[in-house]
């Protein structure tokens, strides 16, 4: 069984490997813009909190798991931090943990887009192509 999945996981990085050679950090920031755009198609502004924690959250934990893995070099460790360290700024701001401000619930729509941009520029850390398809995989698989 263990065979198989690795079997299957190493094809899906060879299928994945041309798309997300061309774009594939767009993916991160195509994740966070379908949640932006779920919060701004919501009026409850306790749903769009709730959106807006659950994609920190999944995103938070498809780093975690890429983090730990074996496949990861020290490099791509230390930029995988950099971006979940942007994410927990991120989730503590929206709950107002850590000394932050808690987001307005008329503000979440602009925070909404600020999490988009936030993740534009953190996507300028260099991640490998291993990385980023572990990324990827994990997002389609468990978010």
């Amino acid at each position: 069984m263990k065979a198989q999945i690795t079997l299957g996981i190493i094809v899906m990085m060879f299928v994945l490997a041309i798309p997300a050679n061309a774009g594939g950090k767009g993916e991160i920031q195509k994740y966070f813009n379908d949640a932006a755009n779920k919060v701004k198609a919501t009026e409850n502004a306790t749903e769009k909190r709730t959106i807006l924690d659950e994609s920190l959250k999944g995103m938070a934990k498809v780093l975690n798991m890429v983090q730990s893995s074996p496949f990861i070099s020290n490099e791509d460790g230390t930029a995988i931090a950099r971006i979940k360290a942007s994410l927990q700024e991120k989730q503590n701001e929206l709950t107002g943990n850590n000394g932050y401000q808690r987001v307005p619930d008329t503000q979440l729509n602009n925070f909404s887009n600020y999490v988009v941009q936030s993740m534009e520029q953190a996507e300028s850390i260099n991640i490998s192509l291993v990385a980023l398809l572990l990324i990827i995989i994990l997002v389609v698989l468990l978010v």
